[in-house]
């Protein structure tokens, strides 16, 4: 394994439409499928925004495409690697927290996966993400 895909790629995986798509896609087609990962952060950050629109939603209509949103969350981080939140990202986390590295807390832990697995990470997020030392950061949807 190589990559990790941070959410916003996850997502305009999952939109299938746009120049950033044909982009993304292009690279992920010069690569193995084994060396991509997602990691359960972005999981988690997918899930809090298809729990926001559910509770925001006014009409049926709206709940029911709330939950086409987790289906399609759900199909398709079933079909990918998905990397989990262990002791090592943990350890690393701290390290960074006791540098004083400034960055919103999911950021930070989908960093510490990336930095404990020694994977790029491919984010569209560059301003915050070079931000943390060591962490090779790439956008391949450019």
């Amino acid at each position: 394994m190589k990559f990790l895909l941070d959410t916003d790629h996850i997502s305009i995986l999952q939109k299938q439409a746009g120049p950033e798509y044909a982009a993304l896609t292009a690279r992920i087609g010069k690569v193995r499928r084994d060396d991509l990962a997602f990691c359960i952060v972005s999981f988690h950050e997918q899930v809090l925004g298809c729990n926001a629109y559910i509770a925001q939603a006014k009409a049926p209509a709206d709940v029911v495409r709330g939950y086409r949103m987790f289906d399609r969350v759900l199909s398709a981080f079933a079909a990918a690697i998905v990397l989990p939140f262990d002791t090592n990202a943990s350890l690393v986390l701290d390290g960074l927290i006791a540098q004083r590295v400034r960055i919103a807390t999911m950021d930070l832990r989908i960093a510490s996966i990336a930095l404990s697995e020694r994977l790029t990470l491919l984010t569209r997020n560059k301003r915050d993400f070079a931000k943390v030392p060591g962490l090779i950061i790439e956008d391949w949807t450019i």
